[in-house]
């Protein structure tokens, strides 16, 4: 017999008894459509972790200030005031790995304009900060150098500032009031949402870090020196160097431990996406139980149909089937039974996700592998699980099974 014989053969079998083949394949169905459905709900959660990391920046390195001890007592992190201008200059001087620098200091202030105002974060931060964190400006432009240089009372504002403070109004040129300090707005930044953290990202205020030190927290250190290294791989290896390199510039013997915190988002990004995939994996796994429960089921009507088709099985041995004939035809038929509810639970698991995407509003990404694997792995259930049957079939003896009633 040729292969499509074998199928022909095995497909005209099984629809002998149509309800039993259905119920069978029902237990490879749900495993295969819950599998795929699982791994699309887990692949959609690591693409949402990805992009909010790039939304973040361009590989970020966070430098701030760390903790210090007074007496045994520790007051905390950024309680320290030795994280200087001069340490981010020498970061982008002496770190090869690291391509931008934005020192910045940070506060919380009351913004005023005309009778509306708004309390909003206020960064302090020099002009490469808006390409580390892959930041347009919707409106205006940025600040400069020479602003830093010469602590302009100039600002960009948000998307949640603007419409507190001006509704419906175009701020480009309008003045503000920080602390009784005029501030000219000169750009509106576009959106960027939520943070992964939970907070609002367009709810700020950003000017250069200069003018926060001399006119509003009167300040001579930074509280941080955001950086952009210059590729996903070189975050550990930078960090590392510029710990070094202020470990030395702030004379910290072997002993001391650092007055400052290098991290990067990459970090906990890494974390809640390993987080994730075990998760998924824990899931598939449970989810994969169905396949194990559905190739029982396989092997248990396989046993039954070998027993109501002894007297047939004899006949074909009579007038000329091999006992590999009789084993290629059972293994088809449990491989077919497989495959079709491989291809049935592909669909299932597909419609699952859209389903779960579109009623929870939860990103999910079929990945193609899936179903490859998916379908690969239904048919090794049966055929694993259709292997005794088969193998009982073609062992019978051909006198006993032509005498069988």
């Amino acid at each position: 017999m040729d292969f499509s014989a074998v199928i022909r053969v095995a497909l005209r079998a099984l629809g002998r008894n149509k309800m039993r083949t259905v119920l069978t394949m029902l237990g490879i169905i749900i495993g295969v459509g819950a599998v795929i459905c699982t791994v699309a709900i887990g692949e959609g959660a690591s693409n949402q972790i990805q992009e909010s990391l790039r939304n973040l920046g361009d590989n970020i390195v966070f430098v701030s200030a760390g903790d210090v001890n007074h007496g045994g007592v520790h007051m905390g992190s950024a309680a320290t005031k030795t994280l200087l201008l001069s340490d981010a200059i020498a970061i982008q001087q002496q770190v090869p790995l690291i391509i931008r620098v934005s020192p910045g200091v940070g506060a919380s202030a009351q913004v005023v304009y005309g009778n509306q105002n708004w309390y909003t974060r206020l960064r302090g931060v020099g002009p490469a900060y808006f390409d580390i964190r892959r930041w347009p400006v919707q409106e205006g432009s940025v600040f400069t150098q020479h602003d830093v240089d010469s602590a302009a009372d100039v600002c960009l504002i948000g998307l949640t500032v603007v419409q507190n403070l001006f509704g419906d109004e175009n701020p480009l040129g309008k003045t503000i009031r920080v602390q009784s300090i005029p501030f000219r707005v000169i750009g509106v930044l576009s959106s960027k949402g939520q943070s992964p953290f939970g907070q609002d990202e367009d709810d700020t205020l950003i000017v250069p870090f200069t003018t926060v030190q001399k006119k509003i927290a009167g300040i001579s250190w930074i509280n941080f020196i955001m950086c952009s290294a210059s590729s996903q791989d070189t975050i550990k290896p930078a960090q590392k160097q510029m710990a070094a390199l202020l470990r030395e510039r702030h004379h910290l013997r072997p002993d001391e431990d650092d007055d400052f915190l290098i991290s990067s988002p990459s970090d906990l990004a890494e974390t809640q996406a390993q987080s994730g995939r075990i998760m998924t994996l824990l899931l598939a796994s449970i989810a994969s139980v169905s396949l194990l429960v559905g190739g029982i089921g396989i092997m248990n009507i396989m046993l039954v149909s070998v027993t109501e088709r002894t007297k047939e099985i004899g006949v074909r041995m009579a007038v000329g089937a091999t006992e590999s004939d009789v084993q290629m035809q059972f293994l088809s038929e449990a491989l077919v039974l497989s495959l079709l509810g491989g291809s049935v639970g592909v669909l299932g698991g597909v419609g699952g996700s859209l389903a779960v995407s579109s009623m929870l509003n939860w990103p999910t990404q079929v990945p193609p592998e899936a179903i490859g694997i998916a379908v690969l792995f239904s048919a090794g259930v049966g055929i694993f699980f259709g292997y005794y049957p088969a193998r009982k079939a073609a062992r019978l003896d051909p006198i006993e099974a032509l005498r069988y009633e």
